[in-house]
């Protein structure tokens, strides 16, 4: 039974594998089918969008050539109307050109026809000299006999003369040339007072007007401070500190400032010597900081110049930019306005050079407008005219030739450069603005107070007065007075005349403006006095 049951078990089994078989085989051919049917489908999807892409290709291609051939024909039809104007404007010019052509033909003909006149012009003119000359040769001739008798009669005339008259022919030469000298010394005595008054008074209002307004206009500073050389100590026993040990302070100090250092028997006193006032200024405010601050050592030392070095180059440039901005020049180069702000620390005669700039610039700005002339040019030029005295020290050449190199290096107006170039009459003005300046200059320079003048130099030049005024014929004696602003001359009566002493004025005035250099003007002063003295008893 049991067996049976088993047998029967697995004949069932194997059926339903077989039939398990047949149902997977029937489902996988069923499925296989249908990939197929897919398969198809998508090949036939892809056949049929592949013929439209191609359709829709070959219409782009189609819409491109045209395109192309439409463009083609308008780039053609443009081309030539461009080569049909290019030949109209070509066939003009060569149409100008042959006019021209012509024109100047017409002109060689007629100046050739010129020519031609006036060489035969000058033909007949060289016949007629030839004749003339003819002519005169022998006029010429004929004149040397006549020469000949007029001077023997002249020397009979002499001979008789000298017989009636009992003088010598030397005697009466001499007696005629006296005469005609008084004569003419009478001529040009009143002729150089006539010129002199008229020059004067046309000259002189017109002068006067125009300074009195600048000058009234323009308030400026009496004798400006000097660069300050010396440092007051709170007492002597600073001055070891400041040595320091074997030295080694005042050499520290003297080797970064390159300012020498001089302390000697004055009590209180360290004087700082040194051709450079910017460096002689920032040595000063470190001499000062140490002071104050009682650290002084090499250290410290090198610590303090590098500082006030850079606040030296600050205030520099501010003192530039605040003269350029009172001038009306704020535009400049910032290496030009840092330039002018050196010459704070620069003095000519004890005057400021930067406040001397300033008040040039606008005594010219306010003369240029008066003359209608371009104040703001005048300005810059006035405020540049002595920008050569910032680094006359480190640069060789005048100051007016370094200040024309540097304005020509940034670029300043031709005007401007002239007038840097001319300001002293090195070189000849090319302008109004040029001759504005240089009177500018000239009336700041020469104003009371602007500047001071050594005693030495003073003298010398009171001297050199008297020894010019001296130097001529027939001067009895010569003071200079008024400061050296005026000479008076007094003459001998019977040496010089009333006629005379106009002549000597002018010929000392001349000589005065060719071998001294001074500010503003010398007056000279002749004086001629005839006295007659008697006693009544």
């Amino acid at each position: 039974m049991d067996f049976i049951t088993v047998v029967v078990t697995i004949i069932f089994a194997l059926i339903g594998l077989v039939v398990g078989y047949f149902a997977i085989s029937l489902k996988m051919k069923s499925a296989k089918e249908t990939a197929e049917l897919t398969l198809l489908n998508a090949e036939q999807e892809a056949s049929n969008v592949r013929g439209r892409a191609e359709d829709q290709a070959e219409a782009i291609l189609k819409s491109a050539e045209r395109d192309r051939k439409t463009l083609k024909k308008e780039l053609l039809l443009e081309a030539k109307e461009e080569a049909r104007k290019y030949r109209e404007e070509i066939a003009e010019e060569f149409k100008s050109e042959r006019q021209e052509l012509k024109q100047i033909e017409s002109r060689l003909t007629e100046r050739a026809s010129n020519l031609d006149r006036k060489d035969d012009n000058l033909a007949n003119k060289e016949k007629a000299l030839e004749q003339k000359e003819q002519s005169l040769t022998d006029r010429t001739k004929h004149i040397d006999e006549r020469e000949q008798d007029v001077a023997k009669l002249e020397e009979q005339k002499a001979q008789e003369l000298e017989r009636i008259a009992t003088l010598s022919q030397e005697e009466a030469k001499e007696l005629i040339l006296t005469d005609t000298r008084d004569k003419l010394t009478h001529e040009i005595a009143v002729r150089i007072r006539e010129a002199e008054r008229e020059v004067k008074e046309r000259s002189d209002k017109i002068a006067k007007d125009l300074l009195a307004q600048a000058m009234q206009r323009i308030s400026g500073e009496y004798v400006a401070e000097q660069t300050i050389t010396s440092v007051h100590l709170p007492d002597d026993a600073m001055k070891g500190r400041i040595i320091g040990r074997e030295g080694r302070n005042i050499r520290t100090f003297e080797s970064l400032t390159g300012i020498d250092v001089i302390i000697d028997d004055t009590p209180e006193v360290v004087v700082l010597s040194g051709f450079d006032p910017i460096r002689r200024e920032i040595a000063r405010m470190t001499m000062e900081t140490l002071l104050q601050d009682g650290r002084i050592h090499p250290a410290r030392i090198e610590e303090l110049v590098e500082k006030h070095r850079l606040e030296m180059d600050n205030r520099i440039r501010e003192y530039g930019e605040a003269a350029a901005y009172e001038v009306g020049a704020p535009n400049l180069h910032p290496d030009l306005i840092k330039i002018m702000g050196r010459l704070h620390f620069r003095t000519s005669y004890g005057q400021n050079v930067l406040r001397h700039s300033i008040e040039v610039a606008k005594l010219a700005g306010v003369l240029a407008a008066e003359l209608g002339e371009n104040v703001n040019l005048a300005r810059r030029a006035g405020f540049l005219h002595d920008v050569g005295k910032a680094i006359d020290r480190e640069v060789d050449g005048s100051h007016v030739e370094i200040g024309t190199e540097l304005a020509k290096k940034y670029k300043e107006h031709p005007i401007v450069v002239n007038t840097i170039a001319s300001h002293h009459g090195d070189v000849e003005a090319t302008s109004t603005i040029a001759v504005i300046v240089a009177a500018a200059d000239a009336l700041s320079a020469a104003r009371p107070g602007s500047r001071r003048e050594s005693m030495e130099a003073y003298i010398k030049r009171l001297q050199d007065l008297e020894e010019i005024a001296n130097s001529f014929e027939g001067i009895k004696q010569s003071y200079a007075i008024q400061a050296g602003r005026e000479v008076r001359i007094i003459v001998h009566p019977n040496k010089v005349s009333d006629d005379k002493i106009s002549i000597l004025a002018h010929d000392i005035r001349e000589k005065i403006e060719n071998n001294l250099d001074y500010p503003g003007n010398i007056k000279i002063t002749v004086i001629r006095e005839t006295r007659a003295t008697d006693i009544a008893k």
